[in-house]
């Protein structure tokens, strides 16, 4: 129910780009092109800036996306509560999940999951994107929300969430609010995930993309954990490459700061990773809940 023009919208405004929100929403650029101009005609502003290559949330956009992300969720509690009237749900499910999504993203799902559904039991169990693809494949999970970029034939993908890889650093640091150029990584003290962790696939791959050799640059420590690399930041020079949903409360806080690298990105989507085949119901419902 959750209006289409506001749902298109919602898209370009979550993605910043025309192209990946007509490649989601299975449109022309035209039409999303359309569905914009038509809210900003309907509203009297506008709502994006171009920048480049690249565009942005005018502060009348910000106000509208604000707006649209509260009433996409009043709908989608609705129509939960009704669908859910006649029916009841038991059982237990086993979720696993890489690090930055269970710290960081789903806490807050699994919390709104339970208030619905009290009489499903949930068990997350928590590792790098590599771990959780061995515990489905060994069956000892459900399913699985990853992080990584590698995908393999035993396994179904579904995109589940964007993300953003970004350079943080503590807010005092000497080059906060500087704009960096990719050969600078060469003269940083960088620290980075430890082996089979889905975010250091994403950094190497994409580095690897601007011929940037990971393995050159000055790792000075390889750490488990966001939490860990984030202290480790707040009592050093270094810097680190971190998911934009761990730093969230460090970045409104003044805490750490993204340095900007000239046009370089880092955007992934993390993934529900599952078996093969038909998923049961229980899976299907947690899908449809978190989607």
């Amino acid at each position: 129910m959750f209006d289409y023009r506001l749902k298109v919208f919602h898209t370009v405004a979550t993605r910043l780009s025309f192209t990946k929100a007509s490649e989601e929403l299975h449109i022309s650029q035209p039409a999303v092109t359309k569905h914009i101009k038509e809210i900003e005609t309907q509203i009297g502003a506008k709502l994006f800036d171009r920048k480049g290559t690249s565009i942005q949330l005018t502060q009348s956009g910000k106000i509208l996306f604000e707006h649209a992300e509260k009433i996409r969720n009043i709908y989608r509690d609705m129509e939960f509560e009704i669908s859910q009237i006649s029916q009841q749900h038991k059982g237990k499910l086993i979720i696993g999940a890489s690090t930055t999504v269970a710290q960081y993203i789903l806490p807050e799902i699994l919390a709104k999951f339970n208030s619905y559904y009290r009489d499903i039991k949930i068990e997350l169990l928590t590792g790098n994107t590599e771990t959780i693809s061995t515990l489905l494949k060994e069956e000892k999970i459900d399913l699985g929300i990853i992080e990584g970029e590698s995908q393999s034939s035993y396994f179904e993908y579904k995109t589940f969430k964007p993300d953003e890889i970004v350079l943080a650093a503590k807010s005092d640091h000497p080059l906060a609010h500087k704009t960096l150029h990719l050969k600078d990584l060469y003269q940083l003290d960088l620290i980075f995930r430890e082996q089979g962790s889905g975010t250091l696939e994403f950094i190497q791959n994409r580095l690897r993309e601007k011929e940037i050799n990971i393995h050159e640059l000055n790792t000075v420590m390889q750490l488990g954990s966001s939490e860990s690399i984030k202290n480790y930041l707040l009592h050093s020079e270094c810097m680190a490459f971190l998911s934009i949903s761990t730093i969230l409360n460090e970045l409104k806080n003044n805490i750490l700061t993204v340095i900007d690298i000239k046009n370089f990105s880092i955007e992934r989507d993390f993934h529900f990773i599952l078996p093969k085949g038909d998923q049961s119901e229980l899976i299907k419902l947690f899908l449809r809940f978190a989607e």
